[in-house]
């Protein structure tokens, strides 16, 4: 009812302003939509309501923004696949929360900067005040819950296992196009596994960046030096050009034609490639001669917002600024606590690249180790936000509260603590996003950019079974053990799992009613097995 009653409120300002109904480009040109109060319109039609139904965390979120702002749904869709692809890949390689800057760099692309920033409190504040409200809830807790609390909440924990495994998956549909991608897919997964620190994802990152670069583009070049050396040997008369010879006259013709060789370590072919089944866009395009299907120049979009240069001074701003609160840390023996709070979650939204699976261990060391926030608390919200809508970097709003009240603040004076966490872990990878936009755009057509997409985006998919395994492991709470234990303990929880996967695979459940349904399955098994 209420989503049909914004719906109406939006149709009423359009027939004030008098714009059309549809502001597709196809149909009505730029002209509408160079005015900022029909972007405006325009953008919250199709995400007002994403703040209050985007559950399950960053890689379910990854799987709504691409079938409504991809596939449309019904509607002209915002952007193609390969420039989701690249905003995919370049949101991995800034810090900050993933899902939050895939929706802003989406928004900047349709309409511009300030309806990105609203986009991004519509986005933001309805979880966020949520997680306020929570730990006011919790602040007042006895040490020990009642059990059934603990049960629906392990069963959330476990339906969440099984969606964001779902959205591990499908997002490898997308991501594998080949042999290099696929190992990269089980490369950042299993090296997540093994390993987790500040700087690691970045370098695991990094290093597929290069790998790939080395792949799509120096060893072809290497390959065809080594090509055209052999073949230029003594003449032996007029002797019929074999297939070797073919092939090589093939890629010194591509070569001078400026195109980049397959992928592949054999001689590019679409018949005989047994990965051509699967859509990737973030690949060198093969050389036409030998390909019949061609890969589509990503969809135009207005030059909105601030040019590069302005974006590099941005980028060069929040560094030095990020210097001086590195020195204040080290400085400032005994900062206050609001000043260290802050502090602390700046670095944290500076250092997390990743998103949701790398935030939670740094943001137990940064609050559980100085005794600001119990283990018990902090492994509650983490059930919590599982359930919440929105990015998972809320978490913080519950941190923050908790931590200004542990302080001897008053409960309500927490507030001041939501609002500093919430500021201090959302603006590191928001000003650098907004900043960097406008560089991307001088990038995104050179070879060796798209060629390091291209691997950054098959290892952070890798990344998504790391958040399957991280959330496994702590996932399911009991009065003795509140920290957390692992959901392989109990079976029952192993079932949910697997029934959330199936129901929305298969039946098209909604993420949000499977995760309940999973809560509502750990009660269920507490009445039926724990209760005696």
């Amino acid at each position: 009812m209420a989503g049909r009653s914004l719906r109406s409120v939006i149709q009423r300002l359009r027939m004030s302003l008098c714009l059309p109904r549809s502001l597709d480009r196809e149909e009505h040109g730029d002209d509408e939509l160079s005015r900022l109060p029909a972007r405006l319109l325009d953008v919250l039609e199709r995400t007002y309501d994403l703040g209050f139904t985007a559950f399950g965390g960053p890689p379910v979120h990854f799987h709504i923004f691409h079938r409504r702002f991809v596939e449309g749904q019904g509607k002209p869709p915002w952007i193609d696949e390969q420039t989701y692809q690249e905003t995919f890949a370049v949101a991995q390689l800034l810090p900050g929360p993933l899902s939050t800057k895939i929706l802003f760099n989406i928004v900047v692309m349709r309409a511009g900067y300030i309806p990105a920033i609203m986009v991004f409190l519509l986005w933001s504040l309805p979880g966020a005040i949520g997680m306020y409200a929570l730990s006011l809830g919790v602040h007042q807790l006895s040490d020990t819950l009642p059990s059934p609390v603990y049960a629906f909440l392990s069963g959330l924990n476990a339906a969440t296992v099984g969606i964001v495994a779902l959205a591990a998956v499908q997002l490898s549909r997308k991501a594998i196009a080949d042999r290099l991608t696929r190992a990269l897919v089980v490369f950042g997964g299993c090296a997540g596994l093994l390993y987790n620190a500040l700087w690691y994802f970045s370098v695991l990152l990094i290093g597929a960046g290069i790998i790939t670069v080395l792949w799509d583009i120096y060893i072809p070049m290497l390959r065809r030096l080594i090509c055209k050396h052999r073949t230029q040997r003594p003449s032996l008369g007029n002797v019929e050009m074999g297939k070797e010879d073919e092939i090589t006259e093939v890629s010194r013709r591509g070569e001078e034609n400026g195109s980049i060789s397959s992928v592949h370590s054999r001689p590019p072919s679409c018949a005989s490639e047994k990965d051509s089944t699967h859509t990737q866009v973030l690949r060198p395009v093969s050389d036409t001669t030998t390909c019949s299907q061609e890969v589509k120049p990503p969809m135009d979009s207005p030059a909105y917002g601030i040019s590069a240069r302005a974006g590099l001074a941005l980028v060069i701003m929040f560094f030095a600024l990020f210097a001086i609160f590195i020195t204040l840390r080290g400085v400032l023996a005994n900062p206050p606590l609001a000043l260290d709070l802050f502090n602390n979650m700046f670095l944290a939204g500076t250092m997390i690249f990743g998103g949701g699976p790398v935030v939670i261990p740094l943001l137990r060391e940064y609050v559980v180790q100085p005794g600001w926030v119990t283990s018990r608390d902090f492994i509650l919200g983490l059930a919590i936000i599982q359930a919440f809508p929105g990015p998972n970097f809320n978490f913080a709003v519950y941190l923050g509260s908790l931590t200004i009240a542990s302080g001897g603040i008053s409960v309500s004076g927490s507030l001041f603590g939501a609002i500093l966490a919430f500021l201090g872990i959302f603006t590191p990878g928001m000003w650098l996003t907004f900043g960097f936009q406008s560089i991307w755009r001088t990038l995104r057509n050179q070879k060796v950019a798209i060629s390091v997409l291209r691997g950054v985006n098959a290892t952070a998919v890798g990344f998504v079974y790391t958040a399957v395994y991280r959330i496994w492991q702590v996932g399911y709470l009991t009065p003795a053990q509140s920290q957390g234990r692992s959901l392989g303990d109990e079976p029952w929880w192993l079932a949910v799992a697997a029934t959330t996967f199936t129901l929305v695979e298969w039946f098209q459940f909604p993420p949000p009613i499977a995760i309940i349904l999973g809560g509502i399955t750990g009660l269920g098994w507490w009445g039926a097995v724990m209760r005696q």
